[in-house]
């Protein structure tokens, strides 16, 4: 079995050891950095499994380092910092974090967090496969593939043959979508399914996806609008 690589962005040595040797106790291995430019040139250098980031870092804060991360890595991310501020960890998650943690925190707590984390998008990669094109119609598949093409290994997916630049939830909501074509789901049905925790989010959290989905829908074919709005009920995904 491969070893679990976690890279641990964190200024205060104090505070890293502890959790860094709990990790490694559970056969993880731990590379640790100081400043949010070292992880990001660590994670364009090296393929991680999950990451670790402190918000309050001396050179650029964690938001920063998330937003710059999520422009070329999918790789699942913790937030951890010293403020309890509501918007902060709304904002936090609405970037493409997968958690968020207030210090102080215990090195099991974040272990069963990562093993959280872990464990779902185990279960979505699962029912990915579970619904596979052999249950649905051979038109729809046909129009499914004409115009998406879905490549999970990558976290990637391609609308009319052009690889979107998509954030985790927003890959989330769209291949979930994709998956069921013409279904309407209200939004905590998607943050159910997409959302690590979604007891975390708001209902407007769902709705700042679908705007920014469409957006970047609109630069591919500005004429289309594949996800449609159900007043008063959710969102799906049209095919034509």
């Amino acid at each position: 079995m491969t070893t679990k690589q976690i890279l641990y962005v964190e200024d205060d040595a104090a505070i890293v050891m502890p959790l860094k040797y709990a990790l490694e106790r559970e056969g993880w291995q731990v590379t640790w950095v100081s400043q949010g430019q070292l992880a990001l040139a660590e994670t364009q250098s090296r393929t991680f499994d999950f990451i670790i980031l402190d918000v309050g870092l001396p050179d650029i804060d964690g938001f920063e380092v998330c937003k710059q991360l999520r422009q070329y890595c999918h790789t699942p991310l913790l937030f951890l910092t010293a403020r309890d501020d509501e918007i902060d960890r709304i904002v936090g998650l609405e970037i493409g974090a997968d958690d968020y943690c207030h210090k102080p925190f215990s090195a099991r707590e974040i272990i069963s967090r990562i093993k959280s984390v872990w464990r779902r998008m185990q279960l979505s990669q699962n029912a990915v496969s579970a619904t596979s094109p052999e249950n649905a119609s051979l038109e729809i598949v046909q129009e499914l593939e004409a115009v998406w093409q879905c490549l999970p290994e990558r976290l990637q997916i391609l609308y009319f043959g052009e690889a979107l630049q998509l954030t985790r939830y927003e890959y989330g909501l769209l291949k979930f979508l994709i998956d069921h074509p013409t279904q309407v789901f209200s939004r905590q049905q998607l943050m159910d399914h997409v959302w690590e925790h979604p007891d975390h989010s708001l209902d407007r959290t769902v709705d700042t996806h679908i705007k920014s989905l469409r957006a970047k829908l609109k630069k591919v074919r500005s004429e289309l609008e594949p996800i449609q709005t159900h007043r008063g009920f959710g969102y799906s995904l049209e095919l034509k």
